[in-house]
């Protein structure tokens, strides 16, 4: 593969990964996730002060994506990142200095 093939493909995962994750819930999903292991969707719900059919909605579209990944354990379902690169996109952009904006 060439270089300019590499570079094109990178190009390509991270605007996929901008795209799903996109929204200010979506991003606070993968910043608690990027500090735990998994959580479970109420935990998910109660540190982002959002509601379950709103967190369930973000949830399903980035678990169908391939950006999380999910297990059930009882009645509860636990979420974790699959798509590990998001975390490197989510380190980058916390190290940027917005304050300027």
């Amino acid at each position: 593969m060439k270089e300019k093939d590499l570079e094109a493909q990178k190009m390509s995962t991270v605007a996929f990964i901008l795209k799903t994750i996109g929204h200010p819930i979506r991003i606070g999903i993968i910043q608690l996730l990027t500090q735990h292991i998994e959580l479970p969707v109420n935990k998910l719900c109660e540190n982002l002060k959002v509601e379950q059919s709103v967190m369930s909605h973000h949830l399903s579209n980035m678990k169908f994506k391939g950006i999380l990944g999910s297990r059930r354990e009882g009645k509860q379902r636990y979420y974790f990142i699959k798509l590990q690169e998001v975390k490197k996109v989510i380190e980058c952009m916390e190290k940027c200095d917005l304050s300027h904006l």
